[in-house]
């Protein structure tokens, strides 16, 4: 036996099929094939049924696990080994949704690589549902995510509460509410939730925070007037600050958009029954995962990070 036999094998048993793992792997399908037969012959036992489709024995369902436990050692180990040369080098594998990257990475990443310049990032772009098993595999050493989901063979360290607001711009807002509008404005500095609003057209969203919102236009028993849906927050905000429709965003998305947002909008927080809209954001990581001292070092830049975010206060009335 040996670890990249190993290691080939853990690959193939996420696609389970040959000519696709090899291409990911940048190897012949010969020599893929060649690994596992070697294992096969280590172990005496078929750790594969080749018909009617490539899956795994009942063998190779223990392999596989021996196999995620021995990977996981061994980043173990190589960390705890660059430690004590001091050698200050190795690899650093962090997850999140492009809109999260974009947003704390290039606010972290200039003080992390000035002190650990030997180190190597791979970021991941993916959804919470996606990095999850990334992390529980260990494919990715930390992720962001919104799940509140505990798991047993997980760290969760609570980043923020990342509020919600709702952006208008103040021309829509005297367009549809008149003579009105300062008093409503003023009602809702400190919080407000959709019934107040309820004659605007909305950037209406299909994601995670698209379902929350939509929880609160149920609540108030309000069909909320599309003006345009989307996946994509970013096209939301973008119609919101050119005064199309009045837009849900997230108090991370503002704050790194601060320098952007036009003068002439409306920033109210939102509140569902009462109590303010939040998404929870944390970061997830193995339990058994080996922190070198770059790993703790880009923990406290993301720490403080979102410490400071999470203390900003956006809301504003023109």
């Amino acid at each position: 036996m040996d670890l990249t036999s190993l290691y080939y094998f853990s690959e193939l048993a996420k696609d389970l099929h040959m000519t696709r793992t090899a291409n990911r792997l940048f190897i012949s399908q010969q020599t893929l094939s060649n690994h596992i037969q070697r294992l096969e012959d280590y172990y005496g036992t078929k750790l594969l049924y080749r018909k009617p489709s490539l899956s795994l024995t009942t063998a190779g369902e223990f392999v596989l696990g021996f196999a995620s436990v021995v990977s996981k050692e061994e980043i173990n180990l190589k960390d705890i080994l660059s430690d004590i040369a001091q050698q200050e080098r190795g690899v650093l594998r962090f997850g999140a949704s492009s809109l999260r990257l974009n947003m704390c990475l290039p606010a972290i990443l200039p003080q992390f690589s000035s002190r650990y310049p030997n180190v190597d990032i791979r970021i991941t772009d993916a959804v919470t549902k996606q990095l999850e098993p990334l992390v529980l595999d260990g494919s990715l050493d930390f992720a962001i995510t919104l799940n509140d989901e505990e798991y047993p063979k997980l760290v969760t360290h609570h980043l923020m509460d990342d509020q919600v607001y709702l952006c208008v711009a103040d021309s829509l807002l005297q367009r549809h509410y008149g003579e009105t509008a300062a008093a409503l404005k003023e009602q809702a500095l400190h919080g407000t939730d959709v019934r107040e609003f309820s004659r605007l057209p909305f950037c209406i969203f299909n994601n995670r925070m698209g379902r929350q919102i939509n929880q609160c236009f149920e609540a108030a028993n309000i069909i909320p007037r599309a003006y345009i849906t989307s996946t994509y927050t970013q096209i939301g905000t973008t119609a919101c600050f050119q005064r199309l429709a009045a837009c849900f965003i997230s108090q991370m998305s503002l704050v790194s958009q601060q320098k952007d947002i036009p003068s002439d909008i409306n920033i109210f927080p939102l509140h569902y029954k009462g109590q303010p809209l939040t998404q929870r954001l944390s970061l997830i990581r193995m339990k058994d995962r080996y922190l070198s001292h770059y790993s703790k070092f880009f923990l406290e830049l993301m720490f403080q990070y979102f410490d400071g975010v999470e203390h900003i206060r956006l809301n504003q009335i023109v």
